[in-house]
């Protein structure tokens, strides 16, 4: 299924402080009955966002009208868990393109990469840095780009680069999924299937 392309990506953040946020946090098991990738969103963070009642918790960041953006700025160890793409579909469904960390679970990190969600995996410091910025300004902005692996927080100029396998990254650039890139190359698979 295609996704956007991803190529710079300049936005406010939704900052997550949290550590250890597990895929059932992100996306409840109760939410995984459907199979195709639209309205997960509604269920992001669903117990965080909503008490038993369905009524927002004010207290939560995406209840916040203050704090709005593409980019979720979230603590260390996200996405630990299950390896349910479930929570990524959410992720994306939501409207975040990006989400940065200190450390991601290398199952949920290739399910962003397959989804259209760009991890982008900071240093300690430079992650309380953007924690620290947004806290002070929320309109504070941070500029992701891909071709450059570079993320930068606007209001100081202070940017770090970040690791993405060469593959992932053209197919980012592209919007493509796996399946995608193969029907992408389809024509040369076809000469190459001829020649042998």
């Amino acid at each position: 299924m295609p996704y956007d392309r991803f190529n710079v990506l300049r936005s406010t953040v939704v900052p997550l402080p949290t550590e250890n946020v597990d895929t059932d946090q992100i996306i409840p098991a109760r939410f995984l009955k459907a199979t195709e990738r639209e309205g997960f969103g509604d269920n992001l963070f669903r117990d965080w966002r909503y008490d038993v009642e369905g009524n927002p918790k004010k207290d939560f960041v995406l209840n916040n009208p203050t704090y709005t953006g593409k980019i979720l700025v979230a603590g260390k160890n996200f996405g630990s868990g299950s390896s349910r793409e479930h929570a990524v579909w959410a992720i994306y469904d939501y409207g975040f393109r990006c989400v940065v960390s200190s450390f991601f679970a290398d199952i949920f990190k290739n399910n962003c990469l397959n989804i259209g969600v760009l991890p982008v995996t900071v240093s300690p410091g430079f992650l309380d840095k953007i924690f620290a910025a947004v806290e002070a300004n929320p309109q504070a902005e941070v500029e992701v780009d891909l071709d450059k692996q570079t993320i930068t927080l606007i209001p100081t100029g202070e940017s770090e680069t970040f690791d993405i396998n060469a593959y992932k990254k053209e197919n980012m650039k592209n919007g493509f999924d796996d399946i995608d890139y193969l029907l992408n190359i389809k024509g040369e698979i076809e000469e190459f299937a001829e020649r042998r």
